[in-house]
């Protein structure tokens, strides 16, 4: 056997071996483990260039020991559980931290902002003409949580430390659009604290129907949906922890799911009737009370009887999906 074939052909078959012993169980591989250890690929590269004119047994055994230590790492490490998105803190921006913006509805930018050291407050008033609510979000490097009901149409309270959040609402026909965004601001002075992260916490009223949508970056998303009407939900992400629970669906709820590295929980109602259709490459799907159709193709007992409906569509990269019924 060629020498400078060892290499490539080892880590195809650790990465083969891998993904055969996750989806029969055997191991639990933290697909998030690559977003931080990503240089180990640098390495091993690195390794194999030095010694890829040295054919005696002690640099073949270094280059071996490399990729299996390597990959050792990437799958009983447990790097994908850690609070943070970047291995040694953040920078945090100290800019006017201390800023009280008058709450009013009817200036012309539609900015409801209070700001205290850091800290800012978001609010949209609810009108019972908001029957069809839109909510974009926007931006990465954040952690994002809901699961409270509030009498506002909308509220959002955030913790800041590499940016700043934004936020406008608009009326497009009969759709209430509420856009919120992470924005980047220019940082007069920074520290390191591997304890700060940006941090979003939002509250829905719970008598319109919702279409949400999320296109994010490195992010962490815990959201619990279960009290309110969810026609339409989006989630797009880079590398992501998606943590869903959905309630009974409308007549259809869409559920679209596109992420690159990510680890990806669904919870759906025992009795929901829902199918899901994957298109996720060398991805590891888990869909727990699903009978199989074909091989892109999964459906509840009872989907074709139901009344209302939920759809799934997944696709992505490299990612774990799971689907469980409560």
């Amino acid at each position: 056997m060629r020498n400078d074939r060892l290499v490539p052909g080892l880590i195809l078959v650790m990465i083969g071996g891998i993904f055969l012993l996750h989806n029969y169980g055997y191991i639990h591989f933290h697909w998030m483990n690559f977003v931080y250890l990503w240089p180990i690929f640098i390495v091993i590269g690195g390794v194999n260039l030095i010694f890829a004119h040295n054919r005696s047994p002690w640099a073949t055994i270094i280059k071996v020991a490399v990729v299996v230590i390597g990959f050792g790492l990437l799958v009983f490490g447990n790097f994908g559980n850690r609070e943070g998105f970047w291995p040694h803190g953040y920078y945090s921006f100290r800019g006017n931290d201390n800023i009280d913006d008058e709450d009013n509805s009817d200036d012309s930018s539609q900015h409801n902002i209070v700001k205290v050291e850091g800290n800012s407050f978001f609010n949209q008033p609810y009108t019972t003409d908001a029957r069809i609510v839109r909510l974009n979000v926007r931006g990465g490097g954040t952690t994002y949580n809901l699961s409270d009901t509030t009498n506002q149409l909308f509220s959002a309270a955030t913790k800041e430390f590499m940016g700043r959040y934004d936020f406008s609402h608009r009326k497009e026909d009969s759709v209430y659009v509420l856009d919120f965004s992470m924005k980047k601001n220019h940082m007069r002075g920074f520290h390191w604290n591997s304890q700060k992260s940006n941090a979003a916490t939002f509250k829905l009223n719970v008598n319109p129907e919702w279409e949400i949508n999320v296109e994010t970056g490195a992010t962490k998303l815990n959201f619990d949906l279960s009290k309110f009407k969810i026609k339409s939900l989006k989630l797009s992400g880079g590398a992501a922890s998606f943590d869903v629970k959905l309630g009974q669906p409308l007549a259809a709820t869409n559920v679209e799911i596109s992420t690159g590295i990510s680890e990806v929980n669904i919870d759906i109602p025992q009795n929901a009737a829902c199918r899901i259709q994957t298109d996720s490459g060398l991805s590891s799907n888990q869909f727990d009370g699903f009978n199989k159709k074909d091989d892109n193709n999964y459906e509840t007992a009872n989907f074709v009887s139901a009344k209302n409906k939920i759809y799934i569509n997944i696709s992505g990269g490299i990612s774990d999906f799971k689907v469980h019924r409560y």
